[in-house]
């Protein structure tokens, strides 16, 4: 699956991710809904894992999303994303739970 990916980021002058595009953007989202949501719940209200809507994700840093992605949680069901994600689409899809994902 990570052989697969392509990435497409648009890097705003700051050096955070503008936006991804195209098929990338979508996989993503497909990523998140199905593998995400086989814990999270498939509406991300929340089921073996927390729920990840805006709400709930409120108090959250997108920093903090970004590494609990890429690294996953110690002692949790949650798994490191590291292997199959690069940096900066952690930070996307952070961003977009934060924005609420549709």
């Amino acid at each position: 699956m990570a052989q697969s990916m392509c990435l497409t980021v648009a890097l705003l002058v700051s050096g955070t991710v503008a936006a991804l595009t195209g098929d990338r953007a979508q996989a993503l989202l497909d990523t998140l809904k199905q593998d995400c949501g086989s814990c999270h719940g498939m509406t991300l209200q929340g089921g073996l894992g927390p729920a990840l809507t805006p709400q709930a994700l409120s108090d959250k840093p997108v920093d903090f999303l970004t590494r609990t992605i890429l690294d996953g949680r110690p002692n949790t069901a949650m798994p490191p994303w590291r292997p199959l994600l690069k940096e900066e689409e952690a930070r996307w899809l952070a961003e977009q739970l934060k924005k609420g994902v549709k």
